[in-house]
């Protein structure tokens, strides 16, 4: 018969917590070892002549709780490689114990039986402590593993293992990424024994005033004021869907895919002007302007029951992982020729099964002609179809300037003119690729620089006293040059 490894639970506080069959199994025991000593019933079983071994000094030995835990339960499985053995841990064994979980894992594999000899969870006593009802929905996460991703603001949250005042500022700077500074929580300590404390306090005081311990959980009541929640995605799609809902408002309802189509073309310039202008405020609201267009489009699309905003987050998920192996998987590169490179052969492979489609027709035809150029130029370029060297780009430049400029000298503006002053833009566009410059953003750039001397210019022809038509193009001119000299 193996060994085995009886696993008890100390309760969350008094001695009165403790279940009789439990107690009575201690008494009995020559020997029994604790993950750790600061709990109030040891001290109460150690005068009725219990003896312990406790495991408080492996903590000093390691940075974090994995490795903690992982020794712990590694030196258990020793011992009960010689005899059986019966470990205590407070609480209830199955409820925030990592080290129960590593030995449920390894005790089989290793030929050692692991028996759960039960013990009162903390959970119940918080919740008569604090007089909740779990039925509304709660979470229990670990304080030192706390994400702001697992919060659920909706739910009770009730947040265990904070054990000292470094676990208990990680869990408020965590809080914080979700919550005010300000937010009401509430702090206890040894619920459901005589030493019970509760205290609320707001979340910037939780690493300051109050003082933790081996039996301190954090309650983090369900979130009420609906202006916490404008952080949250969730909230925020629940606004798109009451826009197109019954009693929402008539424009969001009358909207389709189509009729959206230039405000998204609209919001993503204005976007890229914010950009332009390094203006952080104006970024945050440009790009919720665009996610507004993005949320509208996804919730036309669960309306007619084609598509969810899910649905577009699977997929771009999805692909993202998939064309980053080297982050997602075992590719190796060096720098980002090979990312790029990696991209494009991973998109080759995905439309395999296309081969009547132009390598062109994936270039969005409503995009502006400037972009669907370069993006052309670039796609063609992807399979050799473009000069090696800058030279004759230059070449075709003056030719496509010449020929433009031949369509001109007396002759009226035709059709062969604006055919010629195409191909120049092409071959402009075509040049400024070589030289790694983007012509959208390089057309931009000049258009914010001539907007800011225009409207110097206005402003001295405004502090001149006299209108536009009363200056001369060279006093206009010497307006224009003073914005030069200003930086603008």
């Amino acid at each position: 018969m193996s060994n085995k490894i009886t696993i008890i639970g100390l309760g969350a506080g008094d001695l009165n917590q403790i279940p009789f069959g439990v107690y009575k199994m201690m008494l009995k025991a020559e020997l029994v070892y604790l993950r750790t000593k600061e709990h109030p019933v040891v001290a109460e079983l150690e005068k009725e002549g219990v003896q312990f071994i406790s495991y408080d000094d492996v903590y000093e030995k390691h940075d974090s709780f994995g490795k903690v835990y992982e020794e712990i339960s590694e030196s258990l499985l020793n011992k009960a490689q010689q005899q059986s053995i019966i470990y205590a841990v407070p609480g209830h064994p199955i409820v925030a114990e990592q080290t129960v979980q590593l030995l449920l894992e390894n005790g089989p594999t290793q030929g050692i039986q692991i028996e759960l000899a039960g013990g009162q969870s903390f959970i119940d006593a918080i919740f008569q402590a604090l007089k909740i009802d779990p039925i509304d929905g709660f979470q229990l996460l670990d304080g030192t593993s706390l994400t702001k991703e697992s919060l659920n603001l909706h739910q009770h949250i009730v947040i265990g293992q904070v054990y000292d005042t470094y676990v208990a500022s990680n869990v408020k700077l965590t809080l914080m990424e979700r919550l005010p500074d300000d937010y009401q929580i509430v702090v206890v300590s040894a619920a459901g024994s005589e030493a019970e404390q509760i205290e609320s306090i707001p979340l910037y005081e939780l690493d300051r005033v109050v003082k933790v311990n081996n039996l301190t959980s954090i309650y983090v009541p369900p979130v009420q004021e609906e202006t916490i929640l404008y952080k949250e995605f969730d909230k925020l799609r629940e606004v798109i869907a009451e826009l197109r809902g019954p009693n929402g408002c008539p424009w969001d309802k009358k909207q389709t895919h189509s009729s959206l189509k230039k405000y998204l073309i609209e919001e993503a310039y204005e976007l890229i002007e914010a950009i332009g202008q390094d203006d952080i405020d104006h970024m945050i609201e440009e790009l919720g302007d665009v996610l507004l267009q993005v949320m509208l489009h996804a919730q036309i699309g669960e309306d007619d029951g084609y598509f969810s905003i899910n649905d577009v987050i699977e997929s771009i998920t999805a692909k993202m992982i998939r064309r980053h192996p080297h982050v997602f998987g075992t590719v190796e590169v060096n720098g980002v020729e090979d990312v790029l490179s990696n991209w494009n052969e991973i998109k080759t492979q995905e439309k395999s099964g296309e081969d009547d489609k132009s390598l062109l027709d994936s270039i969005g035809l409503s995009q502006p002609s400037m972009l669907r150029a370069y993006e052309l130029q670039k796609a063609a370029a992807k399979v050799g179809f473009d000069w090696q060297e800058v030279e004759p780009v230059w070449d075709k430049v003056k030719e496509e300037l010449q020929e433009f400029e031949a369509e001109l000298i007396g002759k009226e503006v035709n059709e062969n003119a604006v055919k010629e002053f195409g191909d120049l833009m092409f071959a402009m566009i075509n040049l400024a690729r070589f030289y790694k410059i983007h012509p959208e953003e390089a057309l931009l750039s000049t258009n914010l620089k001539f907007t800011d001397r225009f409207k110097f210019v206005e402003k001295r022809v405004k502090e001149s006293g006299k209108d536009f038509a009363q200056h001369s193009l060279e006093e206009l001119d010497q307006y224009w040059d003073e914005a030069k000299e200003l930086g603008l």
